[in-house]
C-alpha cells in the first residue's frame, strides 16, 4: 500500500475520536523506560513510520508526507514530535475504527519540536498520525542535504544524502527523534527518471509516474532508531559482491565504483567475521557503503543500517596520491562503521549519556578485526596512539567520563570526541585484557542476543561480561567509565630478591593543570613484567605490591592494555633504554609516548624521555621507528621563537632519520616490508615541514619537473611532497597550486589539492587562502578545510578572519558543529590572547551547556603556554647536548 492512498484528505473538524474500551486495555505504555532521559513527553511512542519524499534538487527544497503508527499510553493534550526547519500542511489524527480528525501543528523552533493539537486531549490508544509538511535541502550534511561536484566527463552534478546522527532525522521528517523511540520505516521517494535511490533496504518496486518522475519505495526496515535512517539519490553506480547470504555494496558516482574497490573487498572480508564474533548473523539483505563527494570538517562516515555513508576522501582510493596510510584509514573506517551495523544499529544505547556504547566498541572492534584480517599492519600498535588522544583531553580539568551527562541538542554534538572514541575503545582494551578473549566474546554475545532491536545502558553490557565468567569487572569497568581522568601509577621501589623483582605501587592522578587536587581512585589492572620475563597481575587500589620473576628492567603496563600513565624511578628509565631493543613492538611504542608525556607534565625531567626516543636505533622495526619523528616534532614546535634552539632540534632530526630514509628511498620499491611506506610518509612529512635542506630540496625537484611532466608527482606520497611546497611557497608558487586545484581531474583531487592552499607559512598567502575560502571556487564543502588548514598555521589570523565573516563561515560547515569551530580552529595556539579570544566568543554566543569545547580549548591553550615556558631551557640544552 502507497503512503499517498493512506493519506486522507482532510475532513472539517470534529471532537476526536476516543480509543475503543478494548483498545485502551492492550495499550502497553509506550516510550523510554523509567529512568532514560527524554525531550518529548512521554506517554507517546511510533511502531512505524510510512514516508514519501519529493525532493526539489535544483531548488534546494522537498516536500513530504507521513504516516505514523502512533500509541498513546496515557491522556494527552496534544502529540509533541521533533521537527526542524520544517513547515506544515495537513495534519490528521485516526483513531483504530474512528475517524479522521483535523490538527493544527505549533513549531517551537528552539527546542526543535512541532506540537499537534487536535482541540480535545488524546485518549489512550492506537493511532495513525498523517502530516503533510515541507523542508529544506542543505548544503551541508545535517538533514537531508545536496553535494555538488563534476563528474568525470566535466559536468556538473548533484546529489543528494542524509546525515541523521545525532538530531537531524528532524530535518526530514517530524518523528519522535529519539534512540529509544524505535521503529519500523516504510519509506518512498518521487525521483528524477534514471537517477538511483538508495535506502536502508533493497529497492522493493519502482514505478514509472510519466513526466520523467518514478516513485521508488524500499523494503521495510527492521525496528530501529530514527537516526539511522537513510536516504541517498543521484547518478550512481553501485558494484557489488556475496559475503554470505549478505549482498556487501558500494555505491558511486557514475565512473567511480573502481575507486571502492578497496572499500568492497574489506566488507565482503569483515562481514563473516563479525556475523561469528557477535553470535547473531548480521539481519539485514544488503549492506551499502555509499561514496558521497566533498567532505564534513567533523565527520567521514555515517552507520546508516544497511546503507553506511561516507565521504570520498575516507572511501576512494585514486592510484595517483592515495597514500598506504590512507588505505588503511579506509579500511579501518569500512570496518568501524561495519561494527556500528551490531553496535549502535542493532542494539542502541537509550540515550547519548551512552554514546560511547557505539563509537568506542566500533572503534575497538575496528581495531580488532583489521588486525586479525590484516595482521602485517601491526594495527593493535595504533591503540597508544588513540590512547594519548584521550589522554591529552582526560589530563584537563574540562574533561568528562565515558559516561556523560547529555540534556541538550549541543551537548549530544560536543560528545563526538577522544573520550567516547578513543579512551572508550582503550578501556574496553583494558577489561578484555582483565575478562579474557573467550569470556569477554562469550558476554559481547549474550548482550546482543538479549538486546537486539532494543536499547540499553552501559551496565547492561557490564552485566553480561561479568555474567559470561569475568568476575569483578563491574567495579572496574564502572570506575573507568563513570569517573574522569587518568590513573597515575608510580613504582616507590623495586628491589631484586632471589632472582625476582618486588616492585611497591602507589596510585594517584595524572593531571596537567591541577596537580594539587585531590586525587580520584580506581580499581587499575596492572599486569607488569621484566624484561623478557613472565607477567604477572594485580588490581591496584592505592598501594599494592607485586612480584616479578627475574630482575632488571621492568614494565608496569606490559602490552599497553591499560588505560594508565606508569611514573618510573629514574634508574629504570634508564635500564629501559638500554634494554630498548629487547621490547615488544607494543611497548616501545607505549613506553616512547607515556614517557613524553610524564615529562611534559613535570612528573619527571623532559631529558629522560628524550633518551628514551634516542634509545631507538636505526634498525628498529618500521612501525616503530615511524613514531620517532614526531616527538622530534613536538621539541620543535616547543620551542618556537628559539631559531638557533630549533636548529639545533632539526640538525639531531637529520642526524637520525635521514640515514633511515636513505635506506628506504623515497619512492616504493618492489618486495619493501608492508610498514615501510608509512614510515617513509612520516619521515618525508615530518623532516620537510621542519625544513631538512635535503627533503625540501627533492620535494622542489618534483615540483618544478611538472612543467614537463604532469605525472611527475603521482604516487603514495604527492599530497606529501606537496604539503611541503604549500608551506615554503611563494607567490607565484601558490599560484600554480591553486592552478592545479582549479585544474583537477576528479573532486577528490580537487578538494585535497585545494585544502593545501590554506597552508602557506607567509602571512599574506595564507589571508589570501582565507578570502577564497569564502568564495565559490573551491567548493560548498572545501572551504571550510582551507580555513581549517590556515588554523593549523596561523591560528589568530584564522579566528580573527572567522569572527569578522561569522554568518559566511558558518554556512560553510555543518549545523551541529557550530558551537564548536572556533575552538578547533584556535585551540591549537600557545598565545594567552588566544584563550581570552575564545573565551570573549563563547560568552557571547554560546551557552553555558554548549561552550564545553571552547573551555576545553582554552585549558589546552594555558596548558601549552605554562609546558613551553617550563620545558624550554631544558630542551634547548638537551639538544644542545647532542650537537
Amino acid at each position: 500500500m502507497s503512503l499517498t492512498k493512506i493519506l486522507p484528505l482532510l475532513v472539517a473538524a470534529a471532537p476526536i475520536a476516543l480509543a475503543s474500551t478494548a483498545m485502551a486495555q492492550s495499550t502497553a505504555p509506550a516510550g523510554p523506560a523509567a529512568g532514560v532521559t527524554t525531550q518529548l513527553p512521554r506517554g507517546a511512542a511510533p511502531s512505524h513510520y510510512m514516508i514519501e519524499v519529493t525532493p526539489d534538487a535544483a531548488n534546494l527544497k522537498f516536500t513530504g508526507k507521513t504516516v505514523i503508527d502512533v500509541t498513546v499510553a496515557q491522556s494527552l493534550p496534544a502529540l509533541v514530535l521533533n521537527a526542524a526547519d520544517l513547515s506544515f500542511g495537513e495534519v490528521t489524527l485516526t483513531a483504530q475504527g474512528g475517524r479522521p480528525v483535523k490538527g493544527t501543528a505549533k513549531i517551537d523552533a528552539d527546542a526543535q519540536t512541532v506540537t499537534f493539537d487536535f482541540g480535545k486531549p488524546v485518549a489512550p490508544g492506537a493511532y495513525k498520525l498523517a502530516i503533510a509538511y515541507a523542508g529544506v535541502i542543505n548544503q551541508q550534511a545535517n538533514g537531508l542535504f545536496a553535494l555538488d561536484y563534476t563528474d568525470n566527463g566535466g559536468a556538473a552534478k548533484r546529489a543528494l544524502f542524509t546525515q541523521f546522527e545525532a538530531p537531524d532525522a528532524r530535518r526530514f521528517v517530524p518523528s519522535f527523534d529519539e534512540p529509544s523511540y524505535k521503529a519500523t520505516f516504510d519509506l518512498s521517494a518521487v525521483i528524477p527518471t534514471g537517477q538511483m535511490a538508495v535506502g536502508n533496504m533493497p529497492v522493493k518496486s519502482s514505478t514509472d509516474l510519466g513526466g520523467g518522475k518514478t516513485r521508488v519505495t524500499f523494503g521495510t526496515s527492521p525496528k530501529m532508531s530514527s537516526y539511522l535512517l537513510f536516504f541517498g539519490l543521484g547518478e550512481l553506480d553501485r558494484a557489488t559482491k556475496m559475503a554470505g547470504s549478505t549482498e556487501v555494496g558500494v555505491i558511486t558516482g557514475k565512473g567511480n565504483t573502481g575507486k571502492a574497490q578497496l572499500a568492497l573487498d574489506a566488507s565482503a572480508a569483515i562481514l563473516p567475521y563479525y556475523n561469528d564474533y557477535f553470535g547473531v548473523p548480521y539481519p539485514l539483505p544488503k549492506l551499502d557503503n555509499v561514496a558521497g563527494p566533498g567532505q564534513s570538517q567533523f565527520f567521514s562516515a555515517m552507520e546508516n543500517w544497511g546503507a553506511i555513508f561516507t565521504f570520498e576522501r575516507a572511501l576512494l582510493v585514486d592510484p595517483r596520491f592515495t597514500s598506504e596510510a590512507t588505505k588503511r584509514r579506509i579500511y579501518e573506517t569500512v570496518a568501524h562503521e561495519m561494527a556500528h551495523q551490531w553496535f549502535g544499529d542493532l542494539v542502541t544505547m537509550a540515550w547519548w549519556d551512552d554514546l560511547w556504547l557505539n563509537e568506542g566498541f566500533a572503534s575497538w572492534m575496528a581495531t580488532k578485526v583489521t588486525d586479525k584480517l590484516q595482521p602485517d599492519w601491526e594495527m593493535l600498535l595504533t591503540r597508544v596512539d588513540g590512547r594519548e588522544a584521550a589522554m591529552s583531553l582526560d589530563s584537563l580539568a574540562t574533561t568528562h567520563p565515558v559516561v556523560q551527562k547529555i540534556t541538550t541538542v549541543d551537548q549530544v554534538n560536543q560528545a563526538f570526541d577522544a573520550i567516547t572514541y578513543q579512551k572508550g575503545e582503550a578501556v574496553i582494551t583494558m577489561l578484555e585484557g582483565y575478562a579474557g578473549e573467550d569470556a569477554w566474546k562469550a558476554g559481547i554475545q549474550a548482550y546482543m542476543k538479549a538486546h537486539a532491536y532494543g536499547n540499553t545502558v552501559t551496565d547492561d553490557l557490564w552485566k553480561a561480561v561479568e555474567g559470561a565468567g569475568a568476575k569483578g569487572l563491574v567495579s572496574i569497568a564502572h570506575d573507568f567509565t563513570s569517573q574522569p581522568g587518568i590513573p597515575l601509577v608510580k613504582v616507590d621501589s623495586a628491589q631484586c630478591r632471589g632472582g625476582q623483582t618486588v616492585l611497591t605501587l602507589s596510585q594517584s592522578e595524572y593531571s596537567r593543570d591541577q596537580k594539587s587536587k585531590t586525587p580520584l581512585k580506581w580499581n587499575v589492572p596492572v599486569k607488569a613484567q621484566t624484561v623478557g620475563g613472565e607477567a604477572q597481575r594485580l588490581i591496584l587500589q592505592g598501594n599494592g605490591q607485586i612480584t616479578l620473576p627475574g630482575c632488571g628492567a621492568y614494565i608496569v603496563n606490559a602490552g599497553q592494555t591499560g588505560y594508565f600513565r606508569s611514573l618510573y624511578p629514574e634508574t629504570n628509565v634508564k635500564a629501559l633504554a638500554k634494554d630498548f631493543t629487547k621490547l615488544a613492538s607494543i611497548d616501545q611504542t607505549g613506553l616512547l609516548a607515556d614517557n613524553f608525556q610524564l615529562g611534559l607534565g613535570g612528573y619527571q625531567p623532559i631529558g629522560l624521555a628524550l633518551d628514551l626516543v634516542d634509545a631507538v636505533p636505526a634498525s628498529a622495526t618500521p612501525a616503530v621507528m615511524a613514531e620517532v619523528p614526531s616527538y622530534l616534532s613536538s621539541a620543535y614546535d616547543m620551542l618556537d621563537g628559539d631559531a638557533g634552539a630549533q636548529g639545533r632540534v632539526l640538525a639531531y632530526a637529520s642526524r637520525k632519520l635521514t640515514p633511515v630514509l636513505a635506506s628506504i628511498g623515497y619512492d616504493p620499491k618492489a618486495g619493501e616490508g608492508p610498514q615501510v611506506p608509512v614510515l617513509r610518509q612520516s619521515l618525508v612529512s615530518t623532516l620537510g615541514d621542519m625544513g631538512d635542506q635535503a627533503v625540501v630540496a627533492e620535494a622542489n625537484r618534483r615540483f618544478a619537473a611538472l612543467a614537463t611532466d604532469p605525472a611527475a608527482l603521482d604516487g603514495p606520497l604527492r599530497n606529501t611532497w606537496l604539503s611541503i611546497i604549500a608551506k615554503s611557497a611563494d607567490q607565484a608558487t601558490w599560484d600554480k597550486l591553486r592552478a592545479m586545484a582549479t585544474g583537477a581531474k576528479t573532486d577528490l583531487e580537487k578538494s585535497s589539492t585545494y585544502a593545501l592552499l590554506g597552508g602557506a607559512k607567509d602571512q599574506k598567502l595564507a589571508a589570501q587562502a582565507l578570502d577564497l575560502a569564502l568564495t565559490d571556487e573551491p567548493g560548498k564543502t572545501t572551504s571550510a578545510a582551507i580555513i581549517s588548514a590556515v588554523g593549523y598555521e596561523h591560528p589568530m589570523l584564522a579566528v580573527d578572519y572567522v569572527l569578522a565573516h561569522r554568518q559566511q563561515y558558518e554556512a560553510l560547515i555543518d549545523v551541529s558543529a557550530r558551537s564548536q569551530a572556533l575552538a578547533r580552529l584556535g585551540g591549537g595556539s600557545a598565545d594567552p590572547a588566544m584563550a581570552a579570544k575564545l573565551d570573549a566568543y563563547a560568552t557571547q554566543y554560546l551557552t553555558p551547556e554548549s561552550r564545553k569545547v571552547v573551555d576545553r580549548a582554552i585549558s589546552s591553550i594555558k596548558t601549552r603556554i605554562e609546558t613551553r615556558g617550563r620545558l624550554k631551557a631544558p630542551l634547548a640544552a638537551w639538544f644542545a647536548g647532542k650537537r
